[in-house]
């Protein structure tokens, strides 16, 4: 993978509260000949299971909600602002 390629997956900007967290990722994409740049948003839920071990999820519980749509709103936010 060339170094490039290896910047472009790099997250752009995280929110987290708690476990919950939303990545904001920006991606090149080209069409027609024209390359252009969007941004996507991912959640997840991180847990640490009976070993210890981090994971995560993208399954949430009802308590998990309110914090899902905070750190979606951040995002949001950001992406907003940012292009103004």
């Amino acid at each position: 993978m060339e170094k490039n390629e290896k910047e472009s997956n790099q997250p752009e900007k995280r929110f987290s509260s708690g476990g919950i967290v939303a990545t904001v990722w920006r991606n090149q994409r080209s069409s027609d000949g024209k390359a252009f740049e969007y941004n996507t948003v991912s959640i997840q839920r991180r847990y640490s299971d009976k070993s210890g071990n981090w994971q995560s999820t993208n399954t949430f519980r009802i308590n998990d909600l309110p914090k899902a749509a905070l750190v979606l709103e951040e995002a949001y936010k950001y992406l907003v602002m940012r292009n103004e």
